[in-house]
């Protein structure tokens, strides 16, 4: 095609846009609308999936040795730990550490309870405390600290634990989750396809009579094809950077104003510059698509003349 004639086309397509007013008003708003309900989710479907990943990230196995175990056994222990393949780190916390980090969650009460128990009289054992790379084999990786006692004949190892039950409900609740979140956000996106081509439709409908003769005067079907693809395209970027903007600005607002209160519950909001790209972007992306497609299909009744 020549750049002449796609000049045409993009001023004929850009010219029906102010032309036709009212309806371009009309699929604009749709299209916001629409992808903005549909971003609000996304946005939401995201910040759930970002809490669930800081969830899993927290998940840990804290391996307890026994009170009297020397210091190389320990070190022979930690070695081992370190050669599984899914043990990402490995923490060494001294008993001294621990009981600091008992008195501590036990407050002001805890003070005068735990008075007389520093070093000699320090009940507690040394302990490690593991992350693996991937939180879904907490479990697997448990079992194999666990076997390194089964070639232990002191059996330094006293306990392996990672809160099994609990572990095992959290993975169950962010997995569903995570799933329920694609499914609203792919059934929203389906329906938002359907209502967008729908408006476009109902555009290029109230249009029939100038397609019919231009097809009548010899116009080929491509000709009269690509200034209503420039204009679908154009209504469907315009709508959809109005819903784009809409969202970065309201979850900017909303981060700017509760992300304090919210990181006291130690919960972070997805970053903005995700947003815009994973949301913002494919928004855009998609409205801009959507009217292409709406055009496409709407405008091909119309050329059998």
């Amino acid at each position: 095609m020549r750049i002449s004639t796609v000049s045409r086309h993009a001023r004929e397509g850009i010219k029906n846009v102010g032309r036709n007013g009212w309806m371009t008003f009309a699929s604009m708003s749709s299209i916001a609308v629409s992808l903005f309900i549909l971003g609000v989710f996304m946005l939401l479907a995201l910040n759930v999936n970002k809490l669930a990943d800081q969830l899993d990230s927290q998940v840990q196995i804290s391996v307890y040795m026994q009170v009297d175990t020397q210091k190389a056994k320990e070190d022979e222990i930690e070695r081992s730990i370190k050669r599984i393949p899914e043990v990402k780190t490995v923490t060494f916390v001294s008993k001294e550490e621990g009981l600091q980090r008992f008195r501590e969650s036990m407050g002001e009460e805890g003070k005068d309870a735990l008075e007389g128990y520093e070093n000699e009289n320090n009940p507690l054992p040394d302990a490690f405390e593991i992350e693996v790379f991937d939180p879904q084999k907490v479990g697997y990786v448990a079992k194999q600290i666990e076997a390194l006692n089964v070639t232990d004949p002191e059996k330094t190892i006293s306990k392996v634990k990672y809160g099994k039950d609990t572990i095992e409900k959290l993975f169950r609740i962010t997995n569903a989750v995570r799933n329920i979140g694609i499914f609203i956000v792919l059934g929203l996106a389906i329906m938002a396809m359907f209502l967008i081509s729908t408006t476009i439709k109902m555009t290029i409908i109230a249009r029939r009579r100038e397609i019919s003769i231009m097809k009548l005067v010899g116009a080929t079907n491509n000709f009269i094809r690509w200034p209503f693809f420039i204009e679908g395209a154009i209504i469907g970027f315009g709508g959809s950077l109005l819903s784009a903007i809409a969202l970065l600005f309201g979850y900017s607002q909303l981060v700017n104003n509760t992300s304090a209160t919210v990181g006291l519950y130690m919960i972070e909001f997805a970053s903005m510059s995700d947003v815009r790209l994973m949301v913002g972007g494919t928004i855009v992306a998609l409205g801009t698509l959507l009217g292409v497609w709406g055009s496409t299909i709407s405008v091909r009744r119309y050329l059998k003349v």
